[in-house]
């Protein structure tokens, strides 16, 4: 059976590769630009160099996109036999796989390119990140909890902008790295559970499959360490009632989500609103930890 895309208009192309890159789904690219400021916000004590922020969202888009690519890679010939992900560039192939190469390459470039301009610190943490990013997909065929692989890419994110602001890590930086992993494994478990019966058939890990039906309470877990090393992090870097207030707003939604997830029944199209829902919280997040920072 022939596989090979075919011909399409040079407009078609290029919507395929941006939809390749996913920049038409932003809640992905937000959602892993978020660690990156508060990190940037909080180690520069609110005040981060607008190069920097620059930077983090270029390098967000770029590194978000590359990994995003480097995954359907992977997942070719698996995309076409799930309902979500069928219509992807290179599952439907609308896309060749040389084009999905060169576009993963372009991506990376672009993302060494704007890293480059960081101290040594946090440029080589940056470098670290790639074997991670690159492994995420292999690790949904090996590993039990590869929502694990993908929280760690995730919080390369607060290490490589705290370097960038202070050119050193700390505790600080720690507590803040395990609320970013933590949270991750919170959001991204329960984007997993919409796929729970695809992934089964075809043999793919996840952690919505490793925990079954404990995944509400895994994801509650989760959700709870989150709040934990954020508040501990806001009472040691002495950020307020403003950030608590916003942390405890966080808090309820997080339960809230908890308590619908309970539900037997709950319709496929709730988990992806749920992990959407987890952007503005993160903002939300942002906000307090910037005017805690102002009025400090």
């Amino acid at each position: 059976m022939d596989t090979s895309p075919a011909p399409t208009k040079p407009s078609s192309t290029w919507a395929a590769i941006f939809k390749l890159l996913r920049w038409d789904k932003p809640a992905g690219r937000l959602i892993l630009m978020i660690p990156a400021l508060w990190a940037a916000v909080l180690a520069s004590r609110g005040l981060p160099p607008l190069g920097l922020v620059l930077i983090i969202v270029i390098g967000t888009f770029a590194t978000s996109g590359a990994g995003c690519v480097v995954n359907d890679l992977w997942d070719r010939d698996i995309d076409p036999h799930v309902q979500r992900t069928k219509q992807r560039p290179l599952a439907s192939r609308r896309l060749s796989v040389l084009v999905g190469l060169v576009v993963a390459a372009v991506a990376f470039g672009l993302a060494w390119g704007v890293a480059l301009y960081l101290n040594p610190l946090s440029f080589w943490l940056a470098v670290a990140a790639v074997p991670v990013i690159i492994g995420y997909p292999l690790a949904k065929r090996v590993f039990p909890v590869p929502q694990l692989v993908l929280s760690l890419a995730w919080g390369f994110a607060v290490l490589i902008s705290w370097a960038a602001v202070t050119g050193t890590l700390e505790i600080a930086t720690g507590l803040l790295w395990a609320a970013v992993v933590a949270w991750t494994m919170g959001f991204d478990t329960v984007y997993a559970l919409a796929d729970r019966e695809d992934d089964r058939r075809l043999g793919i890990n996840s952690s919505a499959l490793f925990f079954g039906s404990q995944a509400p309470n895994a994801i509650a877990g989760f959700y709870g360490l989150t709040v934990l090393f954020l508040g501990i992090l806001g009472w040691t870097r002495g950020l307020g009632w403003g950030f608590g207030l916003t942390l405890a707003i966080a808090t309820y939604f997080w339960l809230k989500q908890y308590l619908q997830l309970r539900y037997p029944q709950l319709p496929a199209q709730r988990y992806g609103e749920f992990f959407s829902e987890n952007v503005w919280i993160g903002f939300l997040l942002l906000a307090g930890m910037f005017s805690a920072c102002a009025l400090a």
